[in-house]
Order: C-alpha cells, then sequence, then structure tokens
C-alpha cells in the first residue's frame, strides 16, 4: 500500500507523515494529483566507496560498466602546468 497525500494535506497532516516515515515508510506528496515529492527515511550513510556505489546504483542514479577498468594518466602533457595555471589565477 502506498501513502499519499496531495499538497493540503500533507500541510495539515505534517506530524502523522513524520511519525509514519520514522516507522520506515515512504510518503509520496501529490499537487493536482502527479507526485511530485518523496518523503522518506534517511539511509545511513555507507562507510566505503564501494557501498555508496552500491547505494546510488539500487537507487537508479548510476549504472556501472562492465568495461574493464583502465588505470588513470595524467592529463597535463608538459611539465609546469600546474605552475603556469596558479599564476595566471593569481594575475
Amino acid at each position: 500500500m502506498s501513502l499519499t497525500y496531495s499538497t493540503y494535506e500533507a500541510k495539515a497532516r505534517f506530524s502523522e507523515i513524520l511519525r509514519q516515515v520514522r516507522e520506515g515508510k515512504t510518503v509520496t506528496v501529490l499537487y493536482r494529483g502527479e507526485p511530485v515529492a518523496e518523503v522518506r527515511p534517511i539511509e545511513p550513510k555507507p562507510e566505503t566507496i564501494e557501498e555508496r556505489l552500491d547505494a546510488l546504483e539500487r537507487r537508479g542514479t548510476l549504472v556501472r560498466s562492465n568495461a574493464a577498468r583502465q588505470p588513470l594518466q595524467a592529463v597535463a602533457r608538459r611539465a609546469g602546468a600546474l605552475e603556469r595555471f596558479l599564476a595566471e589565477r593569481n594575475e
């Protein structure tokens, strides 16, 4: 069962919505019948980068590539690029 409230109901029952969210439920807020917001419990922050990537993948924010990872290569090809950048920035 999906919990949905109109914006008017959500404003009037905000404390009730927060109670439901604390219980682990997700509440959708509708504006003129269209979903515009979702109130859900905050997930604990992952400890490692892999856990964070897994969480983003579960949410659909991230799609991991199946390609083999290549080692990183330097972008600056000429020596002294950082010094030139900092000098131009300080001008």
